[in-house]
């Protein structure tokens, strides 16, 4: 090569090189003057995550100051999606080492989480909440291990009291996405939310709530923090204080729980139960309790198959294994039995069906109209008093014959019967107060989908007979059975819709001594008794008496409220009260159960023994008891509804628990501090 052609080659070179670092010294120039401060925020922002601070739900309260739900710090296992290069390979490592604490935290489980959080991956995404801290030393331990895998501190729910009011809390679970989608603007849930499923804690959880709060934090090209920038503290929920009293819903359970192991020794079946205490005056729900018991604390974190299988059994009802999820006081209906007795009567008082209060009806056993429905044993001569207390079937159908389905249905619906209560705690049912209406309408369905059905077998049948038919003759001989056999069935279906469709005598003797179609929730029996008590207020059941903020504040109060005065006269009502009074003295279905409590705490009450209404019972041998009452009877103060099922009577079953209660409210025995020897015997009847 000439020296000529390297010098230039060499110039070139360096022309260009000049030219290259010209244009970077430009370009850094251009950075440096023009750019600079986007560059350096975006570089903070790069350094710089933002940690949530999980905000302490509200504390719930008994009326008498007990704390029924309250918060803990927890350490809880979180993942990091951000950074993780083999994330298959780090999650079954993760399961591997969870297997022993918690078998049900499997790959698939991970994966379903993280998947619903795909689009915010900065956030971590919570794997199991209030791990122990030997799990929270083995991870820490083996993190080289497992990158992305965080141990974060927040507040968690508990419930000291175990399963006390456990169905009246209700319970905190994972938030889920439609959740999520469906809360309206303002309340920031995240995949990791808890939030209330049931209960106090769904029913006030825009109150409970709170409000997250955030740490700002610096950290290092590895993730690591190197300072805290900013903090804004979290803002703890508002408090909830119940209208429970803690004694008495300790009481009701302690003596639901007896009773029903009492039962068992003789009713195998008696394993459900629940029962409501109200304040007659002002509505407020000293007491609830539905058996089995419900424990909020199994529901925070992820469910054991065993615990999942105490509260959802698998397959059909099973009442030797019922479940433990449903509060049974407001979303179970049961036929109420004799304690709808006081319905009838004031149905016919109110139509002037009684010549006098005293006129006597003769029981000889069994209704004398038929179907001849019996009673459970002959009374003799009952006027509206023994009648009542004597619990006797016929003199109350004879009372329903006399005002008539309407006047029983009218006055039924005065007091909220079939109708839901509009207690402040979600999923309460409306239970069935059977009209003509309503057994038209349903019957005209079952009767059509019937006929329909033995239509399509007569066509089938006769297509079958005509495709091996001979001949004509045969064919015509056929076509002729057929229009025969269609004209019978359509006959039969005009006399079975003409008698299912419409009411019957039978339907008012049934319903007027609470069985039939009657169906009520536990929590309208209660009310309804309430009702009676206070001479004919329907007051608005509640279980919360006021909401403070974390400080004491008062946020709302909540006072009682009337649904209705009942177009009931006040003389009705206080006959009614005085026929009850009867059922616990002398020759009364419950005298045993209050013979021993003072003149002045006289109890009003009303014994029922229900047809179940479930298909395979015995109807003969297997019954629910019901019950209801209330005390004192000269200004009443407190009512009791209770339903024990299969408890066979309501004298020998709910009644034990209603007397238990009253004994701890009026100070005539102290069930806390002092065993109760089983005095049970079971009786038949009312």
């Amino acid at each position: 090569m000439k020296a000529e052609q390297l010098k230039y080659r060499l110039n070139l070179i360096k022309y260009i090189t000049i030219g290259l670092l010209t244009i970077l010294l430009v370009k850094l120039a251009v950075v440096q003057l023009f750019n600079n401060d986007s560059y350096q925020t975006q570089a903070k922002e790069n350094s710089i995550r933002l940690v949530a601070i999980k905000a302490p739900r509200g504390e719930i309260y008994t009326s008498d100051g007990k704390v029924m739900a309250a918060n803990e710090l927890v350490y809880n296992l979180s993942l990091n999606s951000l950074g993780i290069e083999n994330r298959e390979q780090i999650t079954q490592r993760l399961v591997e080492m969870l297997k022993d604490d918690y078998p049900e935290i499997t790959a698939e489980a991970i994966e379903e989480k993280m998947d619903i959080q795909k689009y915010r991956l900065f956030e971590l995404v919570t794997i199991v909440r209030d791990i122990p801290w030997d799990l929270v030393v083995k991870l820490e331990e083996n993190r080289h291990e497992l990158p992305g895998v965080t141990i974060t501190v927040e507040p968690l729910r508990y419930y000291p009291q175990g399963a006390l009011a456990g169905h009246i809390l209700g319970y905190i679970h994972s938030i889920s996405a439609e959740e999520i989608a469906a809360q309206p603007a303002g309340q920031e849930y995240d995949i990791n939310s808890l939030i209330g499923k049931s209960g106090i804690e769904k029913q006030y959880e825009s109150y409970l709530r709170g409000v997250d709060g955030a740490r700002r934090v610096e950290v290092d090209a590895k993730g690591h923090p190197v300072q805290e920038l900013v903090t804004l503290e979290p803002q703890s929920g508002d408090n909830i204080y119940m209208t429970i009293n803690s004694e008495l819903q300790q009481v009701l359970q302690k003596s639901m729980e007896r009773v029903l192991l009492q039962l068992q020794t003789e009713y195998p079946k008696a394993k459900v139960g629940s029962a409501v205490v109200i304040n007659v005056k002002t509505g407020e729900i000293l007491a609830m309790h539905s058996a089995p018991d419900m424990y909020p604390d199994d529901w925070k974190g992820n469910i054991s198959n065993d615990r999942a299988a105490y509260y959802y059994p698998q397959g059909s009802y099973d009442p030797m294994n019922p479940g433990a999820a449903m509060n049974r006081a407001i979303q179970v209906t049961y036929p109420p039995g004799s304690t709808f007795k006081p319905i009838t009567g004031m149905a016919a008082l109110e139509k002037g069906a009684m010549n006098t209060l005293n006129e006597y009806v003769t029981c000889t056993g069994n209704y004398w109209i038929a179907p001849y429905i019996r009673c459970w044993q002959v009374h003799g001569n009952v006027n509206y008093y023994s009648a009542m207390a004597g619990s006797c079937n016929s003199y109350f159908q004879e009372m329903g014959r006399r005002a008539g389905k309407d006047e029983i249905i009218k006055v039924a619906n005065e007091f909220g019967l079939g109708s839901k209560t509009g207690i402040d705690i979600p999923h309460e049912v409306s239970g069935l107060l059977p009209t003509p209406e309503w057994k038209k309408e349903i019957n005209a369905l079952l009767i059509d989908k019937k006929y329909d059905n033995l239509r399509a077998e007569l066509e089938k049948k006769y297509d079958n007979l005509e495709a091996s038919a001979a001949d004509e003759k045969q064919l015509e001989k056929l076509a002729q059975q057929k229009k025969n056999e269609q004209a019978r069935l359509e006959a039969q279906y005009k006399i079975d819709y003409n008698f299912d469709t419409n009411w019957q005598a039978f339907d008012t003797f049934n319903m007027s001594i609470g069985q039939g179609n009657n169906d009520f929730t536990v929590i309208q029996m209660a009310n309804y008794a309430a009702a009676i008590a206070n001479g004919g207020n329907l007051m608005k059941p509640h279980l919360v008496s006021k909401i403070t903020d974390s400080k004491g504040n008062l946020i709302k109060e909540f006072k009682p409220q009337v649904i209705r005065i009942t177009d009931v006269s006040s003389l009705t009502i206080a006959e009614t009260k005085r026929a009850m009074l009867a059922v616990t003295q002398p020759k009364g279905t419950a005298h045993y159960l209050f013979s021993h409590f003072p003149s002045e705490i006289g109890v009003a009450a009303k014994t029922g023994t229900a047809q179940t209404g479930r298909v395979g019972d015995n109807t003969i041998k297997e019954f629910h008891g019901t019950f209801i009452a209330f005390a004192p009877y000269d200004d009443p103060q407190i009512a009791f509804a209770g339903v024990i099922e299969y408890g066979q009577s309501g004298s020998g079953s709910a009644g034990y628990v209603a007397r238990d209660v009253f004994e701890q409210y009026f100070g005539i025995k102290d069930h806390l501090n002092e065993e109760t020897a089983s005095e049970m015997s079971i009786r038949y009847g009312e």
